[in-house]
């Protein structure tokens, strides 16, 4: 019972809600229904006050009358009770909004005296601007503008970071020059005779108005010169104009002068006074004391130490004999098909007390290394089994720049700052041979050719190549056409020419025997090229240049440059870090300064690898000519590093 109840009082209780609900609804429908009302009559009252204005009362009231004669001329009904309702409901409506009436031009007044503006003040382009605006940057004017808009500031905002002196007019770099109306003559005249005499006059005063135009400069000097300028005439001075000796007989062959005769008191021979003597006398002699020690140097000691436990195998076979048993072919003719880069560190020979300066392979077979060195040694190595140190060569007095081997590795040339070329016997450590014009050799060479193994050509720095014939030990022929020191020698074209290249940027091409350069290369563009290589099939030349590149020659080409061939991405400005190529032309290796080593590929000049292969200079890099990826590097650090 209780639950029917409860059932009952929800039901109740949810039809008051909608009841609620719908009564709300019509209230608001009443209420929107009246505001439309008072709105659509507030509007005609206004609508009709605006006619009132504009009409006059006496067209109304005339209008009124004749509407309401021909209604009761018509003979229309009159209207209905209904009729008189509405309209008096109408009045009636119309009292109650008569307190909402505004007269319309009371309200605009009031409109246009209360008006609200929220813009914050601004002038306007007439307040600012007098006239019309002129831009600063043109030259020429199609009007004739007045004074004021010619000389107004400039317009616009300005640069707020600008100084007071930026922000200044200029037409010059200084400043602003105004042109002055000085003839070319005149300017010229005041400038020469400031440059001669050290006054000039003034040119900022006016000399038509004033009696006597302003000097500025020298005024002591323009007193006593009585101002004249440059092109008035001036008194002669002593020596303005020397006289010469003449004679102008042409049939005395003997005395006639011509135009070239003397000074009367022209001196020829100057005979120095007592103290430029001393001075002299000195000078003198400490060049000879110089020359002596310099002498004394250069007779020293040569000696040769074996640093193998036997000279010769139980065969009898000498150290330099080429091991059989290295599973590679050390013969000439053995070149690897493919080569691959190195990847790994695999010996390190350590003997020299300083930096090294080259390495050479044992020609042929290059199972053996030969080092030279700032210490003044020079140092032979085993490359393959135990890798000893073999012999070491000590005979010069101060570092060896170069070392070279003859065709058959028996005999080999040494280069020291000691100015002397010395011949070795590579087995034995004799020294056969000293060789010396009084200049340093920077570079040595033997003469490939097999009948011609007599003769060398040595570098120096007194701009020549001079070659030698061991025989004789004398000078038989000297190639001086370079402008700087001899860095390099590279014979070419069958070893009947050889190019050289120098401190004078350029690279010269020699036929053998023949003293005079029959090409000479240089650019611009170049730069001294202090180590060069050439390819092992003879068409390439390879020249380290100090502008951080490697450059290549076309040697079958008439030598020319190949501008696209150029390998770059190393650093080796001022040193001459050495070059090679692989022995299948498919790399070109190079050192660093930094003691880096760069591997780049033949053909696309793409560097394909680098690595840290010294602690100083990586000065020379050598890539074994039967080895598919063995390197041998030498640095400044005193170590020779063996990489495959």
């Amino acid at each position: 019972m209780a639950s029917l109840v409860a059932y009952d009082t929800e039901e109740s209780s949810d039809e008051e809600r909608q009841h609620e609900h719908q009564h709300n609804l019509d209230s608001n429908l009443e209420l929107e229904k009246v505001k439309l009302k008072e709105t659509t009559k507030f509007n005609q009252i206004e609508n009709q006050n605006d006619d009132q204005n504009v009409q006059s009362e006496s067209k109304f009231s005339f209008k009124s009358e004749s509407k309401s004669e021909s209604r009761s001329g018509s003979g229309l009904s009159q209207p209905s009770d209904t009729s008189f309702k509405k309209s008096s409901l109408e009045t009636q409506s119309e009292e109650e909004f008569l307190h909402l009436k505004t007269d319309s031009k009371m309200f605009k007044n009031l409109l246009s005296t209360t008006q609200l503006s929220l813009a914050p003040p601004v002038a306007t382009k007439g307040d600012v601007m007098t006239g019309n605006p002129l831009d600063p940057t043109v030259k020429e004017l199609k009007y004739n503008p007045k004074a004021n808009e010619l000389y107004a500031p400039t317009a616009g905002p300005a640069h707020p970071f600008q100084t007071q002196q930026m922000r200044a007019v200029k037409n010059t770099v200084t400043g602003f020059a105004e042109p002055s109306h000085v003839s070319r003559f005149q300017f010229e005249t005041q400038r020469r005779t400031f440059h001669s005499y050290g006054y000039a006059m003034d040119p900022s005063g006016d000399s038509a108005v004033e009696e006597s135009a302003a000097i500025i400069g020298d005024l002591k000097a323009a007193e006593e010169g009585k101002e004249i300028t440059v092109f008035e005439a001036s008194k002669s001075r002593e020596g303005d104009k020397r006289k010469r000796k003449r004679n102008n007989d042409a049939s005395d062959v003997d005395g006639y002068l011509g135009p070239w005769g003397k000074f009367i008191d022209e001196k020829t021979t100057m005979v120095p006074e007592e103290e430029e003597k001393k001075i002299l006398d000195e000078l003198v002699a400490k060049r000879k004391k110089n020359k002596t020690t310099i002498e004394d140097k250069v007779e020293s000691e040569e000696k040769s130490t074996l640093h193998l436990k036997e000279e010769f195998d139980y065969q009898g076979r000498s150290w330099t004999h080429p091991p059989q048993d290295v599973g590679v072919s050390l013969k000439a003719d053995a070149i690897p098909e493919k080569c691959f880069m190195p990847k790994r560190l695999i010996h390190t020979w350590a003997g020299h007390t300083k930096a090294l300066s080259c390495i050479r392979w044992l020609p042929v077979s290059a199972h053996l290394l030969l080092s030279s060195g700032m210490d003044s040694k020079i140092k032979i190595w085993e490359v393959y089994n135990e890798r000893r140190m073999a012999r070491t060569y000590s005979g010069h007095k101060q570092a060896v720049r170069d070392v070279n081997f003859d065709n058959d590795g028996k005999r080999f040339l040494s280069a020291s700052f000691d100015r002397m070329c010395k011949l070795w016997d590579t087995e034995t450590g004799q020294c056969i041979g000293k060789f010396t014009n009084k200049k340093v050799p920077y570079c040595v060479k033997f003469n490939p050719d097999a009948d011609k193994q007599d003769l060398f050509v040595a570098g120096t720095n007194d701009k020549k190549i001079v070659c030698f014939d061991i025989r004789s030990g004398e000078i038989v022929q000297e190639y001086d056409r370079h402008l700087g020191a001899v860095n390099t020698i590279t014979f070419v074209d069958g070893n009947r020419r050889f190019v050289s290249t120098s401190d004078d940027k350029s690279l010269r091409i020699w036929e053998w025997d023949i003293p005079v350069d029959f090409k000479y290369i240089s650019d611009p563009s170049m730069h001294s090229m202090p180590a060069v290589t050439i390819s092992h099939n003879g068409k390439w030349l390879a020249c380290q240049s100090l502008d951080n590149q490697v450059v290549i020659f076309n040697v079958l080409n008439r030598m020319k440059m190949m501008r696209k061939k150029v390998f770059k991405g190393h650093m080796v400005a001022g040193y001459a870090c050495g070059v090679d190529f692989s022995p299948d032309m498919s790399y070109l290796i190079s050192g660093d300064a930094d003691g880096k080593m760069y591997i780049w590929d033949w053909k696309s000049t793409k560097l394909f690898s680098k690595f840290k292969a010294h602690d100083d200079v990586c000065i020379s890099v050598l890539w074994h000519p039967h080895e598919t990826s063995k390197i041998a590097s030498a640095g400044w650090d005193g170590v020779i590093k063996y990489w495959d």
